[in-house]
């Protein structure tokens, strides 16, 4: 199952672990469309809005944070935070939602 916990308190971001297990390797459309549209975001808010960010990422991991108030970059997270939540309703055994304040 893919975990995608989004940090909303002086610490801003999301970290998201895990394989959704809804294909073969290489086809699992669930972990496709968590990675992909991760990846847009988190290369969004550092590359674009050129905000200091921290990224790590792994097979099946990525977190990336950030500390600041920019309204943009957090539309950008709340955008991918609704894009998961979504896929949660449509895949509620393959990813799990979940915030920390």
């Amino acid at each position: 199952m893919v975990r995608a916990t989004f940090f909303e308190g002086s610490l801003k971001g999301f970290e998201i672990k895990g394989h959704a297990n809804a294909g073969t390797y290489g086809s699992d459309i669930v972990c496709a469309a968590v990675s992909s549209a991760a990846l847009m975001a988190a290369n969004t808010v550092s590359e674009i809005l050129s905000i200091d960010a921290d990224a790590q990422m792994d097979e099946g991991y990525l977190r990336f944070t950030f500390s600041s108030d920019n309204a943009c970059a957090k539309a950008i997270i709340d955008g991918l935070k609704l894009h998961l939540t979504e896929l949660q309703k449509e895949y509620p055994n393959k990813i799990k939602v979940i915030t920390e304040v």
